[in-house]
């Protein structure tokens, strides 16, 4: 292989790397879509589907650093994904007016549910691991 295709290669690859992270990220949505139908669960497809991802990096199928620039993308751009909630937000003021205060509450109460809830497991896998850890030390 000549040197030019080799400095070629790790660029294409670089440059291709986010979008087939985004296209497995659509392709295991998918899945889980039909998952959901079939097995008629009562679980949103997007909640399977992180659940199928999680199962595939445990498992090690799918290892952790083919998904995580993908992930970082995505994470970058999600302003991206919130336009069409501020476009709702300018043609429904009148709503806001009157129940505005009581949405806010929703919002402020669910964000500090998953805030806090989030924080718990961190807590409580932290703490997992400093034990397994301490364990695995005193084996040796």
């Amino acid at each position: 292989m000549s040197v030019a295709l080799r400095r070629f290669t790790p660029a294409v690859l670089q440059r291709l790397q986010v979008p087939v992270q985004v296209l497995l990220y659509a392709g295991l949505f998918v899945v889980a879509e039909r998952l959901v139908a079939w097995l008629h669960l009562p679980l949103p497809a997007n909640l399977v589907g992180m659940a199928l991802l999680l199962a595939l990096i445990l498992c090690r199928i799918v290892p952790l650093n083919w998904v995580r620039a993908g992930a970082r993308w995505l994470l970058a751009e999600m302003l991206l994904f919130f336009v069409p909630a501020v476009v709702a937000v300018v043609n429904y003021a009148q709503l806001l007016m009157v129940d505005g205060w009581r949405i806010f509450m929703v919002i402020a109460l669910s964000t500090v549910m998953v805030l806090g809830s989030t924080a718990w497991v961190v807590d409580r896998i932290y703490r997992y691991e400093l034990v397994r850890e301490r364990r695995r030390g005193d084996r040796r």
